[in-house]
């Protein structure tokens, strides 16, 4: 008898084991990197003649890439709070750096993306900037009359912020207007071409370790954010020598770019601490921000290239999907200013990159998508339960041939009443005053002629189409929103900028 006891336990341990196993090998493991700040200065994107990202761009000739791709909201927050949520900022109210959406009531108990595949029965890590600030876990607050809840977490299991890494012990460029922000600087440190020091190295150190040491008893979610090329852009020596230092590498402008486009433009990044492009110029500064976010955008290049050379090596090389995005894009002197929170191509355009099983390799797909269509994407190769609360769209059908056209527009949105609507050929935008921009962007990729401004029937029956897109849930900003924030009321024609009211006749900040 106990031998027969015996034999049925080990029986028992074997078929737990093999159903694990089979369990881990039918459902795909997902890589999810993520990259901030990162515009389409990306090799394969065209972006900038000069981009060199080796490692990104083999990875896109593995799957699809998206090359009219568009961020939510062009701020780092609401970006990435509706990517995860799978929910629009116009619908979850969440526009400006702050709150972090588990404060909100409303969205405290919302299932996120790598939620859903935990509950699905995966193993989730994370290291480096997936959500707005580094998220270990959470206590639930706990409702009148109950006692606290127990711990919840993001992901499973969290590795390090990354972040900058090592700083220099001064700043490397001169003072900036604004307030002088301490992140408002850039150059080649440190001085050793060490770049072991960095955060983002010890990323993807960590993100490479995960992946060797795996469960082998279910499959992975594992989520990477780098942090490169957000300022400060700090690189070695060695990446700044990949670009020339001269004048090739600037980004082409147009002088008195502003000029055709509404003084409300200027409302939604009136005052900034990414300086002006006058600013750069007149401190010889705008050549050394250049390379600084090309340089960055390499050496991040080469850390996602570790880890896909990490997953190449492993066990799980066919039946992992590796996802790569950026939250939003970065100006670097065009339309005369640098930074992001803009509806501009530049401030909205992002590398979006799958490969892996069920993926179409050696696809360009130019069919305009969302960040947000991350979240349904995954579910749907990876096969798990739909979600009918996602605001996105499944990709796989572009996944599997790139030529499927899609139903909608690409739709980005800044603070309530700004959105732009990109399709296949046009970009409109809309402001909360009313005033519009329309570009045509197979004949004007710059973005240079606002042909909104002309009052033809043509145009004017364009920006009727893409209007018809502008979101219908458009709501105002939840409680608690700080940091890049703009309201605007109609009936007295006053902008707010993070409590500070506009008036038409304000000079408009350098």
């Amino acid at each position: 008898m106990k031998t027969i006891t015996t034999c049925c336990f080990l029986a028992a341990v074997c078929s737990s084991a093999v159903c694990s196993s089979v369990y881990a090998a039918d459902k795909p493991n997902v890589l999810f990197i993520a990259i901030d700040d990162q515009n389409d200065w990306i090799g394969h994107l065209n972006g900038h003649p000069l981009a060199k990202t080796p490692h990104i761009d083999s990875l896109a000739k593995r799957g699809t890439t998206f090359i009219n791709a568009h961020c939510q909201a062009p701020l780092c927050n609401p970006s990435r709070t509706s990517l995860m949520l799978g929910l629009r900022p116009t619908t979850t109210g969440i526009y400006g750096l702050s709150p972090w959406f588990r404060t909100v009531p409303e969205w405290s108990d919302r299932v996120t993306l790598p939620q859903h595949f935990a509950n699905h029965g995966y193993y989730t890590a994370s290291t480096g900037k997936i959500y707005h600030g580094f998220r270990r876990n959470r206590k639930k607050q706990p409702r009148k009359g109950q006692a606290e809840q127990p711990l919840q977490s993001e992901f499973e299991v969290t590795g390090a912020f990354g972040g900058v890494g090592t700083k220099p012990p001064k700043k490397l460029i001169p003072e900036t207007p604004m307030g002088n922000h301490p992140l408002m600087d850039w150059g080649v440190w440190p001085l050793d071409n060490d770049d072991t020091q960095k955060g983002d190295y010890q990323v993807a150190s960590w993100t490479v370790e995960q992946i060797k040491n795996a469960p082998k008893d279910r499959p992975f979610f594992l989520a990477a954010g780098f942090f490169l090329p957000h300022v400060p852009c700090y690189a070695t020596q060695k990446w700044f020598d990949l670009y020339p230092d001269d004048d090739s590498v600037l980004p082409p402008i147009l002088k008195n770019d502003r000029d055709d486009t509404p003084r409300f433009s200027w409302y939604i990044h009136w005052s900034l601490p990414e300086p002006r492009l006058k600013w750069v110029r007149e401190n010889n500064e705008w050549r050394n921000l250049v390379r600084s976010y090309l340089a960055c955008t390499s050496f991040v290049d080469a850390q996602i290239g570790r880890i896909v050379s990490a997953v190449e090596q492993s066990d799980y090389a066919d039946n992992t999907i590796i996802v790569v995005w950026g939250d939003h894009g970065w100006h670097l002197g065009e339309k005369a200013i640098t930074g992001k929170n803009t509806l501009w191509d530049r401030g909205t355009r992002v590398p979006l990159i799958f490969a892996g099983p069920g993926i179409t390799p050696q696809q360009k797909c130019g069919q305009p998508v969302e960040l947000l269509d991350i979240y349904p994407t995954l579910v749907d190769l990876a096969d798990l339960d739909d979600r009918s609360d996602l605001e996105g769209l499944s990709l796989v059908p572009q996944l599997k041939n790139a030529t499927t056209k899609r139903d909608r527009p690409a739709i980005t949105s800044h603070n309530q009443g700004n959105h732009a609507i990109r399709s296949e050929r046009w970009r409109y935008i809309h402001y909360a005053d009313g005033s519009e921009e329309l570009y045509d962007m197979h004949a004007d990729p710059n973005e240079w002629e606002n042909l909104a401004v002309h009052k033809l029937p043509e145009y004017a029956a364009v920006m009727k189409q893409h209007r018809q897109w502008l979101p219908r849930i458009d709501r105002e900003l939840v409680p608690g929103s700080a940091a890049r924030i703009l309201t605007y009321d109609k009936k007295t024609d006053t902008a707010v900028w993070e409590g500070t009211p506009i008036q038409r006749t304000d000079p408009i900040p350098d």
